[in-house]
C-alpha cells in the first residue's frame, strides 16, 4: 500500500472576508477566492483554505489527506474501523469525504479531478 499524505489544512470560517483580513494582517497570507464561501491560502507554508459554507465547514481545523483513488480510500477507512460522517461529495476541482478515526478525530480525504 502506498502511504497517503496530509496535503491540506482547512480552517472553519463563519465569515470568510473577516478571516482573510485577519490572516492577511497578522500572518501576511494571500488568498484565492473560490466563491463567497471559500478562499484558498496561497503562501501559508502548507496548502489550505478558509471554509465559510455552513453545510460543509467543520467545528475545528480539518486535516485533509490526498489520494488518487477516493473510492479505495473510502473503503480502506471503513475496513480499518473508521466511521464516514460526510459521504463523498463534489466541489470545484475535486471530491472528498470526511471520517472519524477510532479516537473521534475528524479528517477528510480528497481527490483532485
Amino acid at each position: 500500500m502506498t502511504a497517503l499524505k496530509i496535503a491540506y489544512v482547512e480552517l472553519p470560517a463563519g465569515e470568510v472576508e473577516g478571516m482573510k483580513s485577519f490572516y492577511q494582517q497578522s500572518m501576511g497570507w494571500k488568498f484565492q477566492d473560490w466563491g463567497p464561501e471559500y478562499a484558498a491560502m496561497l503562501n501559508a507554508g502548507v496548502d489550505g483554505g478558509l471554509n465559510g459554507a455552513a453545510a460543509q465547514r467543520t467545528k475545528s481545523v480539518l486535516v485533509l489527506v490526498k489520494t488518487d483513488d477516493l473510492e479505495k480510500a473510502h473503503a480502506d477507512v471503513l475496513a480499518a474501523g473508521g466511521k464516514v460522517i460526510v459521504p463523498i461529495f463534489s466541489y470545484p476541482g475535486g471530491r472528498r469525504f470526511h471520517f472519524t478515526d477510532p479516537a473521534g478525530n475528524e479528517l477528510g480525504v480528497f481527490q483532485v479531478e
